[in-house]
């Protein structure tokens, strides 16, 4: 294959999905095809679809069909959850060529480079996503030398009422400790300086192993890998936060103080709606006992306004859980109608203004709380670790290991390096410094 042979990658949605994208391009870019940006005219278009909301479906169409437009001639290949869910719909837009399901994205490099050679009628290629093994990927290198996600399990298990992901992922399924341990020595030798594990339910890696081995025990044998200096996790369930696994890793010294934890609601009537595994007694006591192990932890949430039956009693609830809880970052959402799902056939569906109303009144919450933390943390701290990042508009950007993000100005490109910055003032979004 030679270089003339353009492809470009489109993704939608979570980590998950930016890491499979990551390593279908790499596996392009191995027999010789050009990667190309997302607004070029390319040879080839795969399109890696999110299906969390229906607005993650509107735009996977819409990707869909400006790539066919783009191209009329080019190779569609279009994978990911709503690939997975709504197949037929996808396969009966005209122009798409190939569609493949979650567990099989392994098989798309190939397929592309086949299609390119000889376009044919449209296909599809759906294996049993409940019968699957784990469809191990892994990212030859690093996409940057900053950060690196790394997929270290796939599937839920949960069956919330809210969710349409199970049916996407399917079941709990987990990366040998062996491939993650190779993948994560790669990306050191590299240059990477922190990782972030990632999965559709990280806390569940290790479910379906015989022999007891945990995501705490991953940690573990992560931190002793020379080359790495810091290690994130994707989104943790409150249940999953138990105290055996917070007495594992707290004496982990690459183990960053900084969780995302996906809460959906502060309201445990809301959450036994939602089919949640735990309540707001549960969560808090199990983020207490965190906060005591590991010092000036933050944490970051996702967060549903307006769920079915969510009355402004519940929402206050959920307000007043955030209000005293003080996390960094909250990622909220107001709730989508999935097909398929508990939720969607429940009675009381809130009005969308109302949702958007929740939605902004909490945000407007977040921005005191985080505004407050950034000057609690510059009294307390006149200096900060910061990994870089970028540099935008004279403005060199990267994160604090409790991922408060800091600001130093200067033209230098900086990303890699982790220095130190002295702190000197800080808003609602950024602590602001300069080197030491």
């Amino acid at each position: 294959m030679t270089n003339t042979v353009k492809a470009s990658l489109l993704t939608l949605g979570c980590r998950v999905n930016q890491y499979e994208s990551d390593a279908i391009m790499q596996e392009l870019s191995k027999n010789g095809v050009t990667i190309c940006k997302n607004d070029e005219i390319c040879d080839i278009y795969i399109i890696n679809t999110c299906t969390v909301t229906a607005e993650s479906d509107r735009k996977s169409r819409q990707f869909i069909r400006r790539c066919i437009k783009k191209n009329p001639n080019a190779v569609i290949i279009v994978t990911g959850c709503f690939a997975q869910v709504a197949p037929d719909t996808v396969l009966g837009i005209e122009g798409v060529d190939f569609v493949c399901g979650n567990n099989a994205k392994s098989l798309i490099a190939k397929k592309a480079l086949e299609l390119y050679e000889r376009k044919g009628k449209p296909e599809c290629y759906m294996p049993d996503i409940f019968n699957s093994k784990f469809d191990t990927m892994q990212v030859g290198a690093p996409m940057t030398r900053t950060r690196a996600f790394i997929k270290i399990e796939d599937g839920c298990d949960s069956k919330c009422a809210y969710c349409i992901i199970p049916m996407a992922r399917g079941n709990v399924r987990s990366n040998p400790r062996e491939y993650v341990i190779e993948e994560v020595k790669n990306i050191a030798s590299q240059g990477c300086r922190e990782i972030v594990l990632t999965g559709i339910e990280t806390a569940a890696y290790g479910k379906d192993f015989k022999n007891g081995y945990t995501l705490g025990d991953l940690l573990r044998e992560i931190n002793e890998i020379e080359g790495i200096d810091r290690i994130r996790l994707g989104s943790l369930d409150p249940a999953a936060i138990t105290k055996d696994f917070v007495d594992k890793i707290k004496g982990l010294s690459k183990v960053m103080n900084h969780f995302h934890i996906s809460m959906q609601s502060g309201c445990t009537r809301t959450l036994n709606m939602m089919k949640r595994k735990y309540n707001i007694d549960m969560a808090k006591k199990n983020l207490d006992y965190l906060r005591e192990q590991i010092p000036e932890v933050n944490f970051s949430a996702d967060v549903i306004t307006g769920f079915p039956g969510e009355t402004d009693e519940d929402f206050n609830k959920t307000y007043e859980f955030f209000e005293n809880e003080r996390f960094l970052h909250l990622h909220i959402f107001p709730y989508s109608k999935r097909k398929g799902t508990v939720a969607a056939e429940m009675p009381d569906q809130v009005d969308e203004n109302v949702k958007k109303e929740r939605l902004y009144t909490l945000s407007a919450l977040q921005d005191k709380i985080r505004a407050s933390l950034h000057e609690d943390f510059i009294k307390k701290h006149g200096d900060v670790d910061v990994l870089f990042e970028n540099t935008v508009d004279g403005y060199a950007c990267g994160h604090a290991p409790n991922f408060m993000e800091v600001k130093v100005k200067t033209n230098e490109i900086l990303s890699g390096e982790i220095l130190k910055v002295r702190l000197t003032s800080s808003d609602s979004n950024f602590l602001y410094g300069e080197i030491i």
